[in-house]
């Protein structure tokens, strides 16, 4: 999906949830399209499943040649909210920037992210999901990179609960 020459990298803004709709129709268009994805763990219905998310929610990349093509046409694009402009031009977007993006892919297409939680033990946190949503702990400590041990108050003693690293939140 490299550029032609003459083309640089543009921002269009999406309807809510349609960055997948939204780069179909601009790829029928003719114009190329980066939309970087990244694979998310979620839990519904007591299962766990992998979802393809955007990285940038509501926001792709689309290649354009201001000076050949009709760029116009994209604010008119099924699922595309509008392109991004500042003064009346498209707001472009360095190589570099989405070569890098890129260069954080793996075979699958999807974009790598470095796994942080930032809570440390001792750390009060909320859970933000599941059985013990809007709980108040304290993290006693990471188990592994996808759980972290918390220590939730119940019935006046200090229980410990493992949960989804996604499922908690500083309070």
């Amino acid at each position: 999906m490299a550029t032609e020459a003459g083309s640089r990298w543009y921002v269009v803004q999406t309807h809510v949830n349609s960055e997948t709709k939204a780069a179909a129709n601009l790829d029928r268009q003719g114009f190329a399209v980066y939309l970087p994805r990244y694979l998310k763990r979620r839990s519904h219905a007591r299962k766990i499943e992998t979802v393809a998310r955007p990285l940038f929610p509501r926001y792709l990349f689309v290649a354009i040649d201001v000076a050949t093509q009709r760029w116009r046409s994209i604010q008119s694009t099924l699922g595309v909210s509008h392109l991004v402009c500042w003064s009346g031009h498209p707001a472009s977007v360095e190589n570099s920037v989405i070569d890098a993006l890129r260069a954080r892919e793996d075979d699958g297409g999807f974009i790598k992210l470095a796994r942080r939680f930032g809570f440390a033990p001792g750390d009060k946190v909320r859970i933000t999901e599941g059985a013990f949503v809007d709980n108040l702990a304290l993290v006693e400590g990471v188990s592994d990179h996808e759980r972290v041990a918390v220590l939730l108050d119940l019935l006046g003693r200090k229980v410990r609960v493992l949960v989804g690293a996604d499922l908690i939140a500083a309070a």
